[in-house]
């Protein structure tokens, strides 16, 4: 597979897969193999259980699960446990037996059995990767879901953020399905993670804050447009599935939780300027403000009218492609100072 760069923001390359030739996939019938994340610190390796099947080391993982494991809030971690609202969201991912699911923070894992569950009833090449931070919650899970029994089950000790998801696609020889319920402290960080990783990634679904789901899904216009909605518009479709109330975890976050739907544009809705994340950034930094006043030393009042756009209205009226027309009149290293009111 070769590699061809996009841009999400100013100098940050986005890469996407482009099939070149023949992938380093597993074949159907052969046991999974464990992706190669990111470079990682000594002792936290990935893991799989393959690594265990050959009798190999597991570096980082314990042998055995010794007990109730703590919560660490360190790690955001609220553990979903309502049976209802599970099987909504494995409904809502509609998994197939031929789906290469990946499971973001799997936690005591509720949603992975039922995932795992469907991915066995079906006669196909299947697989679900986990990727948990917590070491005590992978020995848990290593425990409890034995490689000799749920042979298309893998489980990464790593985080998140570090992963390489293009990657392991290479390694499942397709694109992958993201599922997980997301700690809340590094959603957002962790979406535009996975943005980087587009040409890999087929969906998302994930539980997150209710309010940052009203962010990614809003229209302009809407209270809830700004930043986060305009920047994730070339890459995904949005869909807010349903809303999920605190006693569904353990323990019971303050806040509502929601479940959303992504899915991954195969090429960006339009031809992204490098500029583009600079101008979004410029544009919200002040809510309140005219176009041409929080564009200010960015972008000129001429260049704004270049682009048909009226100079006294409010940066959360525009659809997101005008920023990117914006962002397209600005030249390397320079720009207009736009006049104020």
């Amino acid at each position: 597979m070769r590699e061809k760069k996009t841009t999400l923001s100013d100098g940050d390359p986005v890469p996407s897969l482009e099939r070149s030739g023949r992938d380093d996939a597993s074949r159907p019938g052969q046991p999974l193999r464990s992706a190669v994340p990111a470079p990682r610190k000594p002792g936290a390796a990935v893991q799989g259980h393959p690594l265990a099947a050959r009798g190999e080391p597991m570096a980082g993982v314990r042998p055995r699960y010794a007990g109730p494991h703590p919560r660490r809030k360190r790690f955001g971690q609220h553990f979903l446990h309502d049976p209802t609202v599970l099987e909504r969201i494995v409904d809502a991912i509609g998994p197939g037996a031929d789906d290469r699911l990946v499971e973001i923070g799997p936690g005591r894992g509720a949603l992975t059995r039922l995932l795992l569950s469907r991915l066995s009833s079906g006669a196909g090449n299947g697989a679900l990767d986990a990727i948990e931070i917590d070491r005590d919650l992978v020995a848990l899970l290593h425990d409890e879901l034995p490689p000799a029994t749920y042979p298309r089950f893998a489980i990464h000790e790593v985080d998140a953020l570090q992963f390489d998801f293009t990657r392991l696609a290479a390694e499942r020889g397709g694109r992958l399905r993201v599922v997980g319920n997301l700690p809340y402290n590094i959603s957002t960080p962790l979406l535009f993670h996975l943005l980087e990783h587009t040409g890999a990634i087929e969906d998302v679904h994930v539980m997150l804050q209710k309010e940052v789901v009203a962010r990614m899904a809003a229209q302009p216009d809407d209270d809830d447009y700004g930043r986060l909605t305009v920047m994730l518009s070339p890459w995904v479709t949005v869909e807010h599935l349903f809303d999920v109330g605190p006693g569904a975890f353990s323990p019971p976050p303050r806040v509502w939780s929601a479940v959303v739907r992504l899915i991954m544009r195969p090429e960006p809705a339009f031809d992204i300027s490098p500029h583009f994340g600079r101008v979004v950034a410029a544009a919200f930094s002040h809510r309140r403000k005219t176009l041409r006043n929080a564009l200010r030393g960015v972008v000129s009042l001429e260049q704004i009218e270049r682009c048909g756009l009226n100079s006294g209205a409010r940066p959360e009226t525009l659809a997101p492609k005008a920023f990117n027309d914006l962002a397209k009149t600005l030249t390397e290293g320079s720009s207009d100072e736009g006049s104020s009111d």
